[in-house]
């Protein structure tokens, strides 16, 4: 499948909300890869810029390249294995603004599309109800624009599976803003896909003590 030349955005000071021995949390710039992509013109992604910051930076999740928001990285091998069990074992909750096409009827709801990558049109996924991998959002809507048709949403999904909110909402009938994977000509209004990792909640990975998260969304 074609795509258009990684553009990232130009280096600038990273938002960190969290900074210790352990660990960082960050604020993802939309447009960045999280990890280097295939080839050097991809070199350039959101943890060679912390680790010009932090040079034992260990990225422990992604975010997709068009979203932004929260991350979490870990600072040494053992915070790293323990915020990754977290992650796999779904004990970090996290949640996502965004806004979509069209009115959403309910004001909240839970989606369940079981998910699998679509092989011939790699790197979409697609919903699969046969051989699918079973995959949750709830969302909940946080405002209504009848004179753009559009809602602002916040999501929070319960798996990880990749592109899971795009999918999901666009199987709902209501595609996220700016996809260009994803979306129609209806959607390609805004400038950037308007999807925002803004909540993050977990354990520290030495204390064990709660920590929590947030950032506004940019758009």
């Amino acid at each position: 499948m074609n795509s258009a030349p990684y553009s990232p955005p130009p280096p600038a000071p990273l938002d960190y909300l969290h900074v210790d021995a352990s660990m960082l949390v960050v604020v993802k710039p939309g447009g960045l890869l999280s990890v280097p992509g295939r080839g050097a013109d991809k070199a350039d992604c959101l943890v060679s810029r912390v680790q010009a910051d932090f040079s034992d930076a260990l990225i422990v999740h992604r975010l997709d390249m068009e979203t932004s928001g929260l991350i979490v990285l870990a600072r040494n091998t053992v915070a790293h294995r323990c915020l990754s069990l977290m992650f796999q074992e779904r004990e970090v909750h996290k949640r996502y603004l965004a806004v979509v096409d069209g009115l959403l009827a309910s004001d909240e709801g839970s989606l369940d599309y079981p998910l699998i990558a679509d092989w011939p049109n790699r790197p979409l996924q697609k919903v699969d109800f046969d051989t699918g991998k079973p995959s949750t959002t709830h969302y909940r809507v946080i405002a209504r624009d009848g004179d753009e048709l559009v809602t602002r949403v916040e999501l929070t999904p319960v798996t990880g599976r990749t592109h899971q909110l795009r999918v999901h909402m666009l199987t709902l009938g209501h595609p996220i803003l700016g996809d260009a994977l994803y979306g129609t000509p209806d959607t390609h209004k805004a400038g950037r896909l308007l999807l925002h990792a803004s909540s993050l909640e977990l354990k520290h990975p030495d204390s064990g003590l709660p920590l929590s998260f947030a950032s506004e969304p940019p758009f």
